[in-house]
């Protein structure tokens, strides 16, 4: 949510912060802004409500902002409405210190209520202003440098944030700061540059720093200093980023999203290789012992968003073959229910960005209680990665598009790797069953490849219903996990109203829900609870619904019940959510297309949810 891009060298600094923003639009936000110090040590802002396009219409694509240092802004509201005085660049109010901010300053009133009995002057209803002005007040009132204002404020202020400031005493230098809140610097050639996420900067260099939390960093050109909290120096490890500049670009596709679904038997091979070698699972790279495998008496997969379904899912993987309960949390509820945790548990993790609040905050609780954890990520780097016990990293490279298609993907693939090691660790697999499944694992890339090629009929079926108000998703065991995944994927693109349930529980009130046309969504991918699908498909058509059902070829008679039919290749069912799923995502796309939407960028929403 919200970006930050940051730019110190010889090159104009506007155009590239521009061209940064751009590839943070996916974030989420509501106006933006730069502020670029010129040859006379003047900062020059410009701010704008509204998409980045009005901002480098306000500077003529950047070329009316002269001068080679700054710092660009797409804000997401928190605190206060869009618009120009709340979008950033903050100034304090002689000018002297500006900044932009990502995240939340929780004791925002308190701090702005001190400063107003000092003198100061507010024009924003932003968390942001009262921040930068808090900088400015320990700058002047000690004579302090950069380093000791900014750690004074990050000691002062509660909440996450990562910080871009620019001091009018210190021309061509950049000082950030963060906490819980991402944030990536890179060098190349004698510049050096600062974003919220890696697309921003690709182009330029892929020679990066993770600035650690609670820690500062000082940009100059082609030179970066870090510090802790002491305002003691500290040496950080340069990491290369693998992905190339081509892939955070649409590569010949309409959006973003499109590209991501293509590109999922490419990132769950990636993913697959990463892991199995020579026919076997290798987890040396994760360091999880076979004694510690054995010794779990129960997991929790917590998680957010799609990255929850991918752990409902995994959750009926893992108790039919691991033989070990497992229970799946929400990130966001995880800790607050002060949950019940036992040294020889394991706790999951799941999340694309790796920086996601509510799973880090889940994260920190679990190891507070001295449980292990085993991150799931998709970011080298990551604060998740970095505080995890373990790691398994996912290799689906940069994903753009909000909705998620490819992460989730292999994120699955992930949950199946561990299930299946796990199981013949633990002597619920044998040699011959543990190399079946492998096997069919391999297969999975070239089965989504098959599905993607029966592209077009989901295509002229999502456009005959794009009108659609309501849109009701059912399945049973794993399939409920699918239901809950293509629901969502429906709602946050294409703005229906969706819901996913266990097919059960129709009875117990969704029916009453069902009319003439309402379209009803079955999964049945799973054999033995196939027919007892087809009777809830029944019980809903007799009441008016228009019939989708998606299952294994082979299943032909399912046309008896439904109107339309895709089906998936057969695998086994216990992988069958990765090849369910891609139809649902076509579905969705298609969908949103047909409703003239911005399928990548959907309203309200935002790609890293990096604040509570």
């Amino acid at each position: 949510m919200c970006g930050i891009v940051g730019f110190t060298g010889n090159q104009q600094a506007a155009p590239i912060l521009l061209e940064g923003l751009a590839k943070l639009e996916y974030r989420g936000y509501d106006s933006a802004g730069m502020a670029v110090r010129n040859d006379s040590n003047k900062v020059e802002v410009v701010k704008a409500k509204g998409r980045l396009k009005i901002l480098a219409a306000k500077t003529n694509n950047g070329k009316a902002l002269v001068g080679t240092c700054g710092i660009g802004h797409t804000r997401w509201a928190t605190h206060g409405e869009p618009s120009e005085d709340n979008a950033h660049p903050h100034c304090s109010d002689d000018g002297e210190v500006v900044a932009v901010h990502n995240g939340i300053i929780e004791n925002y009133q308190e701090i702005r209520e001190k400063l107003l009995k000092n003198g100061y002057v507010f024009y924003s209803q932003t968390d942001t202003e009262a921040a930068v002005k808090l900088i400015d007040y320990y700058y002047k009132k000690y004579n302090m440098g950069p380093i000791d204002a900014i750690n004074r404020t990050m000691v002062r202020i509660r909440g996450s944030y990562a910080l871009a400031v620019m001091f009018r005493e210190y021309p061509g230098e950049i000082w950030v700061a963060r906490k819980d809140s991402p944030m990536v610097i890179g060098i190349a050639d004698g510049e050096s540059y600062v974003a919220s996420d890696v697309p921003a900067i690709l182009k330029f260099t892929r020679n990066v720093y993770y600035i650690g939390n609670l820690e500062i960093a000082k940009l100059q050109k082609g030179e970066v200093h870090f510090y802790n909290l002491d305002g003691d120096e500290i040496q950080k490890e340069l990491t290369e980023i693998k992905w190339d500049a081509e892939a955070a670009e649409k590569g010949g596709f309409e959006h973003f999203m499109m590209k991501e679904i293509h590109e999922q038997p490419k990132a769950v091979q990636d993913t697959l290789n990463s892991v199995v070698k020579d026919g076997k699972i290798d987890f040396s790279n994760l360091g999880i012992t076979e004694e510690e495998i054995q010794s779990y008496s129960q997991i929790h997969i917590v998680a957010c968003g799609s990255a929850y379904h991918v752990g409902v899912a995994a959750q009926y993987v893992i108790e039919d073959l691991v033989r070990v309960p497992v229970r799946v949390e929400l990130a966001s509820e995880f800790r607050y229910r002060k949950p019940l945790l036992a040294k020889d548990e394991l706790v999951i993790i799941i999340s694309q960005s790796g920086e996601t609040a509510d799973s880090l905050a889940a994260l920190r609780e679990a190891k507070n209680k001295g449980v292990k954890t085993l991150a799931i990520v998709n970011v080298v780097g990551s604060s998740i990665a970095r505080e995890a016990d373990h790691v398994f990293y996912t290799l689906a490279g940069p994903e753009i598009s909000v909705a998620t298609t490819k992460a989730y993907s292999t994120q699955l693939i992930a949950m199946y790797a561990l299930a299946i090691e796990f199981a013949k660790v633990r002597g619920e697999m044998g040699e011959e069953k543990y190399a079946e499944l492998i096997a069919e694992l391999g297969t999975i890339p070239c089965k989504i490849e098959r599905i993607l090629d029966d592209k077009e009929r989901i295509q002229w079926f999502a456009a005959k219903f794009a009108s659609a108000r309501d849109v009701f998703f059912i399945g049973r065991g794993m399939d409920y996990a699918i239901s809950l995944e293509g629901s969502l994927k429906l709602k946050e693109i294409s703005y229906i109203h969706s819901e996913a349930y266990a097919a059960g529980e129709l009875k117990h009130g969704t029916i009453s829900l069902i009319e003439d046309g309402t379209l009803v969504v079955g999964v049945l991918t799973q054999q033995d609870l196939y027919e007892k699908m087809i009777s809830n498909l029944v019980e809903v058509k007799s009441r008016g619904a228009y019939l989708v059902g998606l299952t294994s070829y082979g299943n032909y008679s399912i046309e008896d019940t439904v109107d339309f039919t895709t089906y998936i290749p057969k695998t086994d069912e216990h992988f069958a959510t990765s090849l369910a799923v891609v139809p649902l995502q076509l579905m969705a796309y298609y969908v949103s297309v047909a409703k003239g939407l911005d399928v990548d960028k959907p309203r309200n929403l935002a790609k890293s949810v990096t604040v509570e």
